[in-house]
């Protein structure tokens, strides 16, 4: 289902984790669930991820991850601050009981796809990652957002997308001890 560069990188990415007792959890707007989709499609991710939001609509976004209107008002739904809420709400809005030897990694993803939608200042191909830790024994969540804006037309700019989520994610999985 997903190409082979992918799939690949997904199956490093959850042997990482698995090696590093950490789980995942994915707040998807631009993709729509795929990035959980690539982690998924590889059998066994169930020990390593936890649970993925699709939160296409600013309700969602609000009502879910608990990004704030005020964040949504002032800077829009395709930008560094909903990003970080939405990497920092996937972590702590999550309904399950933390173990206190876990570590969590959360992926946000908010942009704008196309064909259409774009503006000068957020042009077709803009997306915003935020990347959300949480450790153990931690009531809060340490997040760093980035921007990219990808060529190409919604298939590509998707496939960007979920490639470069799961760069963070591998990057952030290794910075911590096996």
């Amino acid at each position: 289902m997903f190409p082979a560069e992918l799939s690949e990188k997904a199956e490093h990415l959850l042997q990482e984790c698995r090696d590093r007792n950490i789980h995942l959890v994915t707040a998807e707007s631009c993709t729509g669930g795929l990035i959980g989709g690539a982690l998924t499609e590889i059998a066994g991710s169930s020990d390593v991820v936890e649970s993925g939001y699709i939160v296409y609509s600013n309700h969602a976004k609000t009502t879910l991850l608990g990004v704030l209107d005020a964040t949504l008002q002032a800077h829009g739904a395709v930008s560094s601050e909903t990003a970080y809420e939405m990497a920092q709400g996937a972590l702590l809005h999550h309904k399950k009981e933390y173990a206190a030897t876990d570590t969590y990694l959360s992926v946000a993803v908010t942009g704008v796809a196309g064909p259409g939608g774009g503006s000068d200042e957020k042009p077709v191909g803009t997306v915003w990652f935020g990347c959300g830790i949480k450790r153990p024994a931690e009531d809060s969540a340490t997040v760093t957002t980035e921007k990219h804006i990808f060529p190409g037309n919604r298939s590509d700019i998707r496939t960007h997308t979920i490639n470069n989520a799961l760069d963070m994610l591998l990057k952030t999985a290794q910075e911590f001890p096996k």
